[in-house]
C-alpha cells in the first residue's frame, strides 16, 4: 500500500473510493482531491493494457509505456493526500462498505467503478504468449506501428469480418482467417472490393519465430506469412464487486450509466472499460474527470442538506450554539 496512511485492521470512511487505478480511476481521484475531498483509491495491478510496450492516442503522452503513465499519475494524485491502495475488493456491500481481500473494509459515501475489463482470448497456440505484442485488437491502438505490413485478421467474434474491413485503412495486405467459420456472399464480396484476400481453413497457430509472428498456420499444414495478427477478444467487465448492489444492466449484462458515468444504484459511478469496451486511455480519464464533476456537486447537495438538518436541530435546543446570532 502507498500513501498516507495505514488502513489496515480498521474501518476508515472516506468521501469516494475509487476501485481502480487506471487512467480514469486516478483521473476522477485527481478532480476529486482538488475538490478536498477524501479519496482512496484501490487498485488491483492489473490493468487491461499491461502487456502493450507503449500506449497511443493519448494527446502529449503518445508512445509512453502504460506503466509509466500509471507511475505518474499515482504520484500526482498522492501530492493531493489521496490514499492508493494495492488490492483486490471483493464486494461493495450496501452502505458502501468496500470489502478487500484479507484487509479491512473501507466506508465509503460514493463509489467510482473504474475496475476495466478482461480480454478472452481463443484457445489458439501463440495468441497469448504474443498478445499486446504482434497479436492485437484495436487498430487505432496498434494500426499505425504495422502500418504497410502483411496483416492477419482471425474470424474468432461476429463483428472479425468488420475488422478486417477496417484494417484495410492500415496496410494492403490483410488476410482474414474465417476458421472454420461460414462467410456470407455479401461478406465476401465486400471483402474482395476492398483487397481482403480470404485464407479457408482451421487455424492452427500463430507461427512465432525469434520473439516476433511471423505467420499463421492452419490445419491442413499451410502456413501464410504474417508479421501482425489482429482479432476481437471476447470481452468481459471486471463489476462483479457490485452484484451485492441493484445497478441496472442492459441485454448484454454492462452496467447501465448516463453520461456522467451515474449508475442506477444512487451513489455509484462506473468509468472506463467496465461500462464501455471502446474506450481508450485518453477516453477513460475524461470518463473519470466527468464523474468527478458530478459526484462532487452531488456531495455538496447532500452536505448543505446535513448543515441544514443540523441547523435547525441547533436552533430547536434551549442551549445556545456558538456562531448563532440571539
Amino acid at each position: 500500500m502507498s500513501g498516507t496512511q495505514d488502513v489496515t485492521g480498521k474501518d476508515a470512511v472516506y468521501d469516494v473510493v475509487v476501485v481502480g487505478g487506471g487512467a480514469g480511476g486516478l483521473s476522477a481521484a485527481l478532480v476529486l482531491a482538488r475538490a478536498r475531498r477524501r479519496v482512496a483509491v484501490i487498485d488491483a495491478g492489473a490493468p487491461r493494457n499491461a502487456p502493450s510496450a507503449h500506449m497511443h492516442g493519448f494527446l502529449s503522452r503518445d508512445g509512453i509505456p502504460p506503466g509509466s503513465l500509471l507511475e505518474v499519475g499515482r504520484a500526482e494524485v498522492a501530492g493531493y493526500g489521496v490514499e492508493v491502495i494495492d488490492g483486490q475488493v471483493e464486494a461493495v456491500e450496501p452502505g458502501f462498505r468496500v470489502q478487500l481481500a484479507g484487509g479491512p473494509v473501507l466506508g465509503a459515501r460514493r463509489i467510482v467503478l473504474a475496475a476495466g475489463l478482461r480480454d478472452e482470448l481463443p484457445d489458439i497456440p501463440g495468441v497469448r504468449e504474443r498478445w499486446g505484442r504482434d497479436v492485437v485488437f484495436c487498430p487505432y491502438c496498434h494500426g499505425y506501428e504495422v502500418r504497410d505490413e502483411p496483416i492477419a485478421v482471425l474470424g474468432v467474434h461476429p463483428v472479425s469480418v468488420e475488422q478486417a474491413l477496417l484494417l484495410r485503412q492500415w496496410s494492403d495486405d490483410v488476410v482474414y482467417f474465417p476458421h472454420g467459420g461460414e462467410l456470407s456472399a455479401a461478406e465476401r464480396e465486400r471483402l474482395a472490393a476492398r483487397g481482403v484476400r480470404v485464407a479457408e481453413g482451421v487455424v492452427k497457430r500463430v507461427v512465432v519465430e525469434g520473439d516476433r509472428v511471423r505467420g499463421v498456420e492452419l490445419a491442413d499444414g499451410r502456413t501464410v506469412p504474417r508479421s501482425a495478427v489482429f482479432l476481437f477478444p471476447r470481452m468481459t467487465p471486471n463489476d462483479g464487486m457490485l452484484d451485492g448492489l441493484e445497478c441496472k444492466r442492459d441485454e448484454r449484462g454492462w452496467l447501465v450509466t448516463d453520461r456522467s458515468g451515474k449508475t442506477s444504484e444512487p451513489g455509484v459511478y462506473a468509468v472506463g472499460n467496465v461500462i464501455d469496451p471502446r474506450a481508450q486511455v485518453v477516453t477513460a480519464a475524461g470518463m473519470g474527470a466527468a464523474a468527478a464533476f458530478a459526484m462532487n456537486h452531488d456531495l455538496v447537495d447532500e452536505d448543505v442538506e446535513r448543515a441544514v438538518e443540523a441547523r435547525r436541530v441547533q436552533q430547536e435546543s434551549p442551549v445556545p450554539v456558538a456562531g448563532d446570532v440571539w
